[in-house]
């Protein structure tokens, strides 16, 4: 079948009148739990080739973010392009609502002729019918264990179980028939029921074995017995799951190098989809977006996971490859992208106009070197209701950082000027030359948090997920 950029081409040469070139093949990888750091082209340690390639042949947003640092209500934001204030959607809520559904990417893009698919993780509990309307195929699949046992008896590792399934999808895409797959990876999210933590595809046993895994930034405990009593209490889970992976240097060297092995197996996956891609005759037609669902800390301020309002659990990579634009390969945009950008980036891509709903937009302007007018700042928050997690909201500028943890008594607020502290290591909040920052800010979260939805509320209802 001709590529797109052919058909192009010989519309410009022929004296006829030629319809506009098809709409675009899309695929949107998800990795979970992976920072923005840890790709070879950002952190030359990592052996990640073929997202490596993808940021070299294409676009790499240097400053992508989620509003949510946890993967349920992140990949709900995904779908419908919302912040967590509008959807509402986290572990041990209700489902997400069927008017988000309804207007999620996969199902607009459906309606719109593309054939949809899901495979791999998916984290979002929807009311019955709804992922039917979504997807034509529906392939969800949950690590616990990552190595899966086969009809044939052999055991294989999840990470490759997801290409597997993936590239049959690509397989059986009738000839003509626009795509769009969202291939979601469980890895590198731990295996958190073994104690090993970290499971890898046994291709990547000899990866980083000799590699040097210096403390983490802020990892002495001094820096965190400065921190607030609920900010560093064993309960806290950034401190629990800490005590799981990092609690002694052997044991941490050891957990950061598997947690590196299970993104380079990521990519060596994502690598053999590329080439089925290539050997179908489908890549020249093809964008791929790949986004983390969340930050992570792998020991940094003597926590791990996720959850807290800094950069580092926020802050994910974003890859975006269109074949179709050459000139696009290696641009940087600065610009702060969001995970509720995706939805409305892939309807544009697909030319579906994304709905009113959606706060995020399109991407795409970016692909194309323009400069529009963007934003400069976001909303962040974090509202699941568990005992070993603490919520809070606030606005990260391209400045600032301010956040608040609305449920302590009193407030906690915490500021940071980014431009001299990237740590987040010295909070301003009680800093008098800081007063009209922290004022600002203030104001800013609350006409940002009214607008999303206003001032946090529990839900009724029984959970759909426990985490």
């Amino acid at each position: 079948m001709p590529s797109a950029r052919l058909l192009l081409v010989l519309c410009c040469l022929l004296p006829i009148r030629c319809a506009a070139p098809p709409p675009p093949n899309l695929l949107f990888v998800i990795t979970d739990d992976h920072r923005f750091d840890f790709l070879g082209s950002v952190n030359p340690e990592l052996h990640t080739p073929t997202m490596d390639r993808l940021a070299r042949e294409g676009v790499r947003f240097e400053r992508a973010f989620v509003t949510t640092p946890i993967c349920a209500a992140s990949r709900a934001s995904l779908l419908a392009g919302v912040v967590e204030r509008t959807h509402r959607f986290t572990f041990i809520t209700p489902p997400l609502d069927s008017s988000f559904t309804d207007a999620s990417y996969p199902a607009l893009l459906r309606e719109a002729g593309y054939r949809t698919g899901h495979v791999g993780k998916f984290g979002v509990v929807t009311h019955a019918g709804a992922t039917d309307r979504m997807y034509s195929v529906f392939e969800p699949l949950d690590r616990n264990p990552y190595f899966k046992e086969q009809p044939d008896g052999s055991v294989r590792h999840l990470t490759d179980i997801e290409a597997d399934r993936a590239i049959a999808f690509l397989e059986s895409n009738p000839a003509g028939t626009p795509f769009a797959l969202t291939l979601s990876f469980n890895a590198p999210h731990a295996e958190d029921s073994d104690p090993r933590q970290y499971i890898w595809p046994a291709a990547q046993d000899s990866f980083y074995q000799n590699l040097p895994i210096p403390p983490p930034a802020l990892s002495d405990p001094a820096f965190l017995a400065s921190q607030p009593e609920f900010l560093r209490a064993d309960t806290l889970m950034n401190r629990f799951r800490w005590r799981w992976r990092f609690n002694n240097p052997d044991k941490a060297r050891e957990m950061t190098r598997g947690y590196f092995r299970m993104i380079s197996g990521v990519d060596a996956a994502l690598a053999r989809v590329m080439e089925a891609l290539d050997r179908l005759e489908m890549a020249d037609d093809t964008v791929v977006i790949l986004m983390g669902d969340n930050g992570y800390y792998i020991g940094e301020r003597g926590y791990a996971g996720k959850w807290l309002p800094h950069d580092l659990s926020l802050r994910v990579p974003l890859l975006v490859y269109d074949p179709r634009q050459p000139d696009a390969a290696g641009r940087r945009p600065t610009a702060m992208a969001l995970n509720i950008d995706i939805a409305p980036t892939l309807l544009d891509l697909a030319g579906v106009p994304p709905p009113a709903s959606m706060q995020g937009r399109s991407l795409a302007p970016f692909l194309r070197a323009e400069r529009p007018a963007w934003r400069t700042d976001f909303f962040l928050e974090h509202l699941m209701e568990h005992p070993q997690i603490v919520k809070h909201e606030g606005v990260r500028t391209e400045r600032f950082k301010y956040a608040r943890y609305f449920e302590q008594h009193p407030v906690y607020e915490e500021l940071y000027d980014l431009a001299a502290d990237s740590l987040e290591a010295r909070n301003l909040a009680l800093d008098p030359a800081y007063r009209e920052a922290l004022e600002t800010l203030r104001i800013r979260t609350d006409v940002l948090r009214d607008e999303y939805g206003g001032p946090y509320r529990p839900h009724v209802g029984a959970p759909a997920m426990l985490p």
